[in-house]
Formats: C-alpha cells, sequence, structure tokens
C-alpha cells in the first residue's frame, strides 16, 4: 500500500469513528428520533461514496487492462497468458491433472514500475502455450496426466 492510500485509510477510519461518537452523543443527548434521521443522512452519503468509490475502482482497472498489448490464442486448443502459468494442459483425454505448488513457480520481475510487458503475448499454432511470465508444466500431448 502507498503512503497515499495509508493516509486516505487512515482518514476514512478517523471520519468513521467521529460519526459514530457524534451519532451516539446525539441519540443520548437530543433525542431518537433526531438521532434516527442523522443516521439516515449519513448512510446515505457513505452509501453514494461506495458507489463513487466503486464506479472508480471499475474504471481504473478497465483501463489497466487496456495497455495496448493483447493477449491472444491464435490456434486450436492453444493457451496464451499475461501472467505465470503454473500447469497447463491442451491434450485430449486427460485422465487428471498435475498440480504445481504456486510457489514452485517463480515471480516473473516486471521490467518497469507499471508491470506492463513489453509486447502481446501470442499462441499461434496448434496447441501452442505462451505466457509473458514463467511457466511451471506445460502437456501438450493425449492421454497423459496422472491416473
Amino acid at each position: 500500500m502507498t503512503d497515499r492510500a495509508k493516509v486516505v485509510v487512515t482518514a476514512v477510519a478517523v471520519l468513521c469513528g467521529l460519526a459514530v461518537v457524534g451519532l451516539t452523543v446525539l441519540a443520548l443527548m437530543v433525542d431518537l428520533d433526531t438521532a434516527d434521521r442523522a443516521a439516515s443522512v449519513v448512510g446515505a452519503v457513505v452509501g453514494l461514496a461506495g458507489l463513487v468509490v466503486s464506479l472508480f475502482s471499475l474504471h481504473r482497472a478497465e483501463a489497466a487492462s487496456g495497455d495496448g498489448n493483447p493477449v491472444e490464442a491464435v490456434g486450436p486448443r492453444s493457451i496464451a497468458v499475461r501472467g505465470s502459468i503454473g500447469y497447463a494442459a491442451t491434450g485430449d483425454r486427460r485422465r487428471g491433472a498435475r498440480p504445481v505448488d504456486a510457489a514452485a513457480v517463480p515471480p516473473v520481475p516486471s521490467g518497469d514500475a507499471g508491470g506492463v510487458p513489453a509486447g502481446p503475448v501470442r499462441s499461434q499454432g496448434e496447441r501452442s502455450i505462451a505466457a509473458d511470465g514463467n511457466v511451471g508444466f506445460a502437456d501438450t500431448g493425449d492421454e497423459g496426466g496422472a491416473a
């Protein structure tokens, strides 16, 4: 989490705490009807703020994924992944999978701060597998696998 995000989270937590204290004092000092109306207004404002934050997050996720570097699986039964693959199988009549521990596939160090790969990820050809990261285990044959 960045320093700016930590400050925002802390500020929101403090504001929520103050709102709880304020509504409690209002309920104890004034009357319950006034506290109820104030809580309704606060709830509506918080709900709208949550909607704005979720739409903003959705917009940021879409903008981050649209980096202009496509991920394409062109051939029949081919696989293309932006990132690392633990286990990939493209064969027919698979009897089982060979699970690969996620820790066994080392992470790919990003070349830049944004982690955006230098170009497209494209697998062309039947049963081809392409990844811009590491591949732990790839099986392109038929009738293999664990029983």
